[in-house]
This record gives structure tokens, sequence and C-alpha cells, in this order.
């Protein structure tokens, strides 16, 4: 196996999978058109890139210069995992527990107690909600442990149960993006420092929502997260200062001695890795499987091969909380890489070693038309 090079009028590019990974030429291209871009030093792309709108996702870029549309809209948007203990585990009566997690706590909920030295940014509106798209909220149990010795450095051990929790910045991400594309377009940040200090409130309220986010489900599901803290909670939409250059990463997790949860489907598993990426990585990791199909195509596909009733059960016997019908067929595990490939190829390049995997049990998306006729007939 070996790294595919991809020639470049300006910076170098780099596309860290195997001959046997898909990757769209679409994809390629807009790593292309990245590395054309002034003061650009180096694209790596992971074996879970595809395109995004205007930048590819699963892609590490480094720069001289700082271009906002290159982190995206869900700016501090990662994965976080919670040791959680539930005194039973019945998969299908949890699943009819989860909270509305598009709809903040109430005043009154005790969730809230997690919230400690103020809101970043004060921004209150979806704080505790878990948004749409691929993010999600998963109950899984600890798998096939690889590396022991760190497992157990991490308080982790085979059969042990994890909350996962896949969120962002919600509306202030969007609006820190928009407000720069509406005078500036995909051109550069003019004011680097006063975009980083948005950005890191950003990624900072991504981390304060996932923990919120954990704490109201562990709740709910009558679970303990002791003191709501994570083994693993980095983000993959971010942009950092490193040897002299703006490292920005749109759906790229930081591999440089980083544990990272690199998720699957909900109808697969997901795979807890040791990061260990270099330069020529620009220090980063895959972030998940990486759609291989659009949403228009992935709804169209799955809506004639398959039923609600057929996704809402996975064929490792789990069970999906979706009650928007939309969504639940563009998210079909379909619609993704294998992660088997995307982690293995992480592995053969050096880049990342297997700790542990992850089996889902329930995974979350929204209540969504459910939780809608709940509160009508309320």
């Amino acid at each position: 196996m070996s790294q595919q090079p991809l020639a470049s009028p300006a910076a170098s590019v780099t596309v860290f999978a195997s001959p046997a990974s898909w990757i769209e030429s679409d994809a390629l291209d807009q790593c292309r058109q990245v590395a054309a871009l002034d003061g650009m030093r180096h694209v790596a792309g992971m074996p879970d890139l595809h395109p995004g709108k205007g930048a590819p996702i699963g892609a590490a870029m480094s720069s001289t210069v700082l271009y906002p549309l290159l982190v995206g809209s869900d700016i501090g948007c990662g994965i976080a995992v919670f040791p959680i203990r539930l005194k039973r585990v019945a998969p299908e009566k949890l699943a009819a527990r989860f909270p509305d997690l598009d709809r903040t706590p109430e005043p009154d909920d005790l969730a809230w107690s997690v919230v400690d030295g103020g809101i970043p940014a004060g921004h209150r509106d979806g704080l505790g909600t878990v948004g749409r798209g691929n993010h999600f909220v998963e109950l899984a149990r600890i798998d096939d442990v690889r590396d022991h010795g760190h497992a157990a450095r991490l308080g982790l051990s085979g059969g042990d149960l994890v909350l996962i929790v896949h969120s962002g910045s919600r509306g202030l991400g969007e609006r820190i993006l928009r407000e720069h594309t509406e005078v500036h377009g995909a051109g550069p940040a003019p004011d680097p420092d006063a975009y980083l200090a948005r950005h890191d409130e950003a990624v900072a309220w991504g981390h304060l929502n996932r923990r919120l986010i954990a704490t109201r489900v562990a709740r709910a599901l009558g679970g303990d997260i002791a003191d709501g803290t994570p083994v693993v909670d980095l983000c993959h939409n971010s942009v950092e200062v490193r040897d002299g250059a703006y490292l920005h990463r749109k759906g790229a997790a930081p591999g440089d001695g980083k544990d990272v949860l690199i998720a699957g489907t909900r109808g697969t598993r997901s795979f807890l890795v040791a990061g260990h990426a270099g330069a020529e990585a620009n220090h980063s990791v895959a972030h998940g499987a990486g759609r291989k199909m659009s949403r228009a195509d992935a709804l169209r596909r799955n809506k004639a091969k398959h039923t609600v009733e057929e996704l809402s059960r996975t064929p490792l016997g789990s069970y999906v909380v979706c009650g928007d019908r939309q969504l639940l067929f563009e998210e079909a595990p379909a619609a993704y890489k294998r992660i088997e490939q995307v982690v293995g190829d992480l592995v053969e390049h050096g880049l990342a070693t297997v700790i542990a995997a992850t089996v889902p049990l329930v995974t979350y998306k929204t209540l969504g038309d459910t939780a809608e006729q709940g509160r009508r007939r309320r």
C-alpha cells in the first residue's frame, strides 16, 4: 500500500488511501483547487476524503494564509466518548428513553450543572442539542480490544459501555462563517487574530455542548457518567497555528499523539485509535467513514431498497432512533464508505493503531416528527 501523490501547480498534495479505497474525482479536484490557493503549503487527504461545499471533507490543509472556508460552518464539530454505567442494558427500552435532543434542556434540568464558568460567546441558542445531518449520539459497547494497556489507561475494557456524542457549535459556527463570507466570500480572513478568537469560542462551545448532551442522555437513561469528563473529545473542524502556518482541518482529526474515535455508521462498528501522524499527513487522521453517496442519491436509492422499519434496526441488532424519514434514508449505512477500509488505510500508512472497536446498541439521530406529534397531543 502506498501513498497517492497528486500533481499540483502549487502546494503538494498527498492522499493517504490505498488503491482499494474509492475516492471521488470531485474530491481530488477540490484538493488540487485548494493547493493552488495563495500561501498553501501542503494538502493531506485522508482515506475518508469526499467532496464538500467549496472544500474537500476529510482533509488537513497547511497554509501561511488563514481561510475560514477551509474550516467550514460547523467550527468545533467533533466526537467525544464518555464511559457510562447502567444498571440494566435493554437496548429496545433504552431507545425509548432518549430525550428530545432537538430542544434545549428546560431551565430546571439538572444537566445544566455541567455549565460552569459561563457559556462561550454567550451563545445559548441550541446548547444541549445534537443537530441533524451526520450528527448523532450513540450508546455503544467496547469490543475487540487490541491494545489492552492503552485501553486500561483510558479506564476502558471489553464489555464496557460508552456514550459517543458527535456534534458541533450549531448556529454559532455558522454565524461566524456567514459573517465572513458575506464580505469576503471564499477569501482569507483579513484579521486572522480576530477570526481565531471567535473560532476558539466556537470550539469551546462545541466541547461544552457535547458534555451537556452526554449528561442529558445519561440522566434520561438512568445512568452515570461520573463527573461528565470524556476519555476522548477532539474536534475535526478547526484551525490551529503550527510550524509557522495555519493548519486547517475539515473533517480531519488531530492525529499527533491523540486518541481519536473514528466513527463508522449506525450499522457498523466504530474504532478508537491512537494517532501518530506526522508532518506529511499534516499531523491528522480521518474522522469517520466518509460519504460515498450524496444525500440526494442516498435518499433515492435507499427509499427504493429499504423500508423505514428495516432501517430502524441494523444488521448488528442495534436500534436507530430517527423520527425524520428523509434523514433515516440519507444517513443509511450504505451511504458511507467501509469503516474497516478507512481505518486499515490509516494503519497501513503508519498514521494510527487500533485500541478497540465500539459496537452500537442504540443510535440516536432525532425524535423528529415523533416528538412533534407528542407535543401536539400534550
